[in-house]
């Protein structure tokens, strides 16, 4: 049995290191958790923030697993951030994140990003955008595309609570 192996990087995580021991868990292979609170099912995880990932995540087959558009599903934490992918198709509403900056990685298909200046900044797969807090911009893509972002756990995709889309965890 391979030792874990513990990075301690927040509040839950010393909760986390309080109750397993270094070393004293072990995962079973394709174990991907997001809720802390199941920490004791796991056997052999890598534990990386408040997540365990005993293998890579295939984003496209996270991806062939809904066809919603506009609604982000969570594949794993990083740092007290979700990271997410979403299928994108026709336009977003315009909106702002005041507090943190918006993360765009095209892995297929194009993104436009149309900015409150009046610019707009256009996306093929394998590019990045970021989108700095405080700056009303608009996604929109004419054919189906797919996308990672990486923000903040908790950050509305909509820049308001209200119209959000729930977070949703694959």
């Amino acid at each position: 049995m391979k030792p874990a192996r513990i990075s301690v990087m927040s509040s839950v995580n010393d909760e986390i290191e309080a109750r397993f021991p270094r070393g004293a868990m072990a995962c079973p292979a394709a174990t991907t958790v997001l809720d802390p609170s199941v920490i004791g099912e796991n056997n052999g995880c890598t534990i990386q923030g408040a997540s365990f990932m005993a293998d890579p995540i295939d984003l496209a087959q996270k991806l062939e697993t809904f066809d919603e558009a506009w609604q982000p599903r969570t594949v794993t934490l990083f740092n007290g951030h979700d990271v997410m992918v979403a299928k994108l198709r026709g336009e977003y509403a315009w909106h702002v994140h005041p507090d943190t900056d918006d993360f765009f990685f095209v892995l297929k298909g194009q993104l436009h990003i149309d900015l409150e200046d009046g610019s707009t900044v256009s996306l093929h797969p394998g590019q990045v955008y970021v989108v700095p807090k405080g700056v009303r911009h608009r996604p929109r893509s004419a054919t189906e595309a797919h996308i990672m972002l990486i923000e903040p756990t908790g950050t509305p995709n909509s820049g308001d609570p209200a119209t959000a889309a729930p977070r949703r965890v694959i």
